[in-house]
Parts: C-alpha cells; structure tokens; sequence
C-alpha cells in the first residue's frame, strides 16, 4: 500500500472517528508556507486543530510522541494564519491529535498548546 494511501486513510478514519462525536468539518488538509494541519474541526465550542498520526506497530511508540516541538510549531503557525483568514482571532482555539494504530483510534484532546511557542 502507498504512503499516501495509507495517510489517506488515516485523515479519512481520524475524521469519521470525530465526526461520529459531533465534530463539524471545516477543512481537510490546510497548506501554507509554515507547514500543513491534517483537520480542522468545530468540536465542542472550539475550532479545533487536529493532527492525525498513525503506526502500524507499537515498537515505535505512541504516534503522538511523533508531534515534536518543531512540528508543533508549525501547526501553530498555520493555524495562526487559518484564524486570520476567517476572522476567527478570539474563537476557542484547540490542538488535538488523533493517533491511529492498528484496530485502535485514541483521540487526545487539548494534546498540546500554544503557550511558549512564540
């Protein structure tokens, strides 16, 4: 199976996972300059940030662990730029990530956030 198959799939069983909770859609796959947000969703009053990572055997760790400060910063930065775009400066803001593995969905809400990432 091809990588971008495989990444496919895994945005497409992150977001039905959410959806199935409540979470309205409003973008897939959110490109700037500073980098790409997988989803991004409105889910309990928040404009929510997710970030889907998947591992296909435990050996390498949680795929959380695979959100590094750097990759951090970039979704800040691009969800800095979403909110400007659409006027959205002062809605609750949240970065959630997805982690996918094997039969398993585990959604971690409020997994990371601004604070000190200028």
């Amino acid at each position: 199976m091809s990588e971008h198959y495989r990444i496919l799939t895994g945005e497409n069983a992150a977001e039905a996972y959410l959806v199935a909770r409540g979470a309205k859609v409003r973008e897939r796959n959110f490109r700037t300059r500073a980098g790409e947000i997988d989803l991004i969703v409105e889910l309990d009053g928040c404009i929510v940030f997710v970030e889907v990572k998947r591992r296909s055997t435990p050996r390498l760790g949680r795929p959380a662990e695979a959100v590094t400060p750097a990759k951090r910063r970039k979704i800040i930065q691009c969800a800095k730029i979403y909110a400007a775009m659409h006027h959205l400066l002062d809605a609750r803001l949240r970065f959630d990530v997805v982690e996918l593995t094997p039969g398993h969905v585990n959604h971690i809400p409020a997994a990371f956030d601004a604070t000190g990432m200028a």
